[in-house]
């Protein structure tokens, strides 16, 4: 099993420009972001109130014909 080094700083003139991280570390990361940005819209759509239609009304609106 590879062990984990932690993430590696990148400097540019004395200034850090970049992170080099453990792949699976980056795939983690991702998917927490897009958990929080998934739970941050669900409770934006929860304070909206809801909105019944007809599904002709739907169909219309999105120019579905069947």
């Amino acid at each position: 099993m590879k062990e984990k080094t932690g993430p590696k700083v990148v400097y540019r003139d004395g200034e850090p420009v970049a992170v080099i991280l453990d792949i699976q570390e980056y795939r983690d990361m991702l998917e927490r972001l897009e958990d929080i940005e998934d739970l941050t819209l669900l409770d934006e759509m929860r304070k909206r109130p809801l909105r019944f239609r007809t599904l002709d009304d739907f169909l219309e609106e999105h120019n579905v014909s069947v």
